[in-house]
């Protein structure tokens, strides 16, 4: 597959981080505008991505589509582009469950096209050695050769779909789900008024656990929307694995107390945290 043409659904914070270094690498990559906010094209337009409009067009023109998007999207995004006639190499990137990019992959297949599973650890890409992306599928090892280049971190581990986003959920389940452990500590011990006496205790020994986890709490808030779908779907992946859900299912459940705190600052104080998940 030479000169691939390459169409990313969405150029979001992470999805634009993503398709910029493989534009880097020498790829052509493509967008569709079409109904795309503000913010998405500004990104886009700074990326130098070539748009093409629709996203008709796009699955019409592209032989690679690469999804990146929230997770409670990512099986309506891949049945738009298989709506749209879409038969060529469809990787999924986003964070969800071996399950769920297996009935992907399943739907891709019957449609004529090929999936590759894609599991991205990491902040958005724009620096070498921050972003992973691991790939596993029958064309993950050819995908992976195409996509290589730029200051994304690419690795093929497998030829079975759901093996990637199997490490994304595991690796998940750890960091962002001891985020929402952690927002739910704070929330408790500040309704049974022994908040400061948490703190000291973590602080002893000169111990920064107390400041790091205050500061940690109230980044997350960011990006708590998008974390409820992927808590849930870490949830899934651990009952297929006969494992409890239940953790990441009250992770998610904390990330939905956060919803909207965002749009009040990027790191809203710890109080006003804790003010909304006691509130719900």
């Amino acid at each position: 597959m030479s000169q691939p043409r390459i169409g990313i659904l969405h150029p979001g914070n992470m999805g634009v981080s993503v398709a910029a270094p493989i534009k880097t690498a020498g790829n052509e990559v493509f967008w569709a505008s079409e109904g795309r906010s503000d913010a998405t094209q500004q990104r886009a337009l700074k990326t130098e991505l070539e748009d093409v409009f629709s996203v008709q067009k796009l699955c019409e023109d592209c032989s690679i589509i690469i999804s990146v998007c929230p997770p409670h999207a990512a099986e309506a995004v891949a049945v738009q582009a298989l709506g749209y006639g879409f038969t060529g190499l469809y990787l999924d990137a986003n964070a969800i469950s071996p399950q769920t990019v297996s009935r992907i992959g399943k739907q891709v297949t019957a449609a004529g096209g090929s999936c590759v599973d894609g599991g991205i650890i990491g902040g958005p890409a724009w620096e070498s050695g921050n972003t992973w992306l691991y790939l596993s599928g029958s064309a993950a090892e050819e995908l992976a050769d195409i996509l290589k280049g730029g200051p994304l971190e690419i690795a093929s581990i497998g030829n079975e779909v759901g093996k990637a986003s199997a490490l994304k959920m595991c690796y998940a389940a750890y960091t962002k789900g001891t985020s929402a452990l952690l927002s739910a500590i704070l929330a408790t011990a500040t309704r049974h008024g022994v908040l400061e006496d948490l703190e000291r205790q973590w602080s002893r020994e000169g111990s920064d656990f107390a400041e790091k986890t205050a500061a940690r709490v109230r980044r997350v808030t960011a990006k708590a929307w998008r974390f409820v779908g992927e808590m849930e779907e870490i949830a899934a992946t651990f009952r297929a694995a006969g494992l409890p859900g239940g953790f990441h299912e009250a992770a998610a459940e904390v990330y939905r107390r956060m919803d909207g705190l965002e749009k009040l600052s990027d790191t809203p104080s710890l109080d006003q945290v804790l003010s909304r998940l006691l509130k719900s």
